[in-house]
């Protein structure tokens, strides 16, 4: 399998990666557990590479992955200008133990 599918079916998986984007890039940084992360990461770093390219195509693709499109204006703003020099590598991923609930792993993403 080349994805994980996070026990939902491709509508509601689909609706969860744009929440959680938007969270990220508007926070940079936030809580999830370690599956959710892993899979958001390659998302937010193609986000972050199509916000260095600048132009009108870019921004509407950018809007049709994000929630909120003040956090499209923060990405192509401030995020892509903090990471002009460099060629990739724009999160990381910090473990920090099982979720009290049901053990299941956590880290916490964020922006470099």
């Amino acid at each position: 399998m080349a994805y994980r599918k996070l026990g939902r079916d491709s509508s509601a998986r689909k609706a969860l990666f744009k929440s959680i984007l938007t969270s990220l890039f508007q926070h940079g940084r936030i809580e999830t557990t370690e599956a959710k992360a892993k899979e958001i990461s390659g998302l937010a770093e193609q986000l972050i590479t199509l916000a260095k390219v600048g132009d009108l195509a870019s921004r509407r693709m950018a809007i049709a992955r994000l929630a909120d499109e003040d956090v499209v204006r923060k990405l192509f703003g401030e995020i892509a200008a903090k990471y002009s020099d460099r060629q990739g590598g724009y999160t990381r991923i910090m473990k920090l133990g099982p979720r009290r609930g049901d053990a299941a792993p956590m880290v916490i993403i964020e922006l470099v």
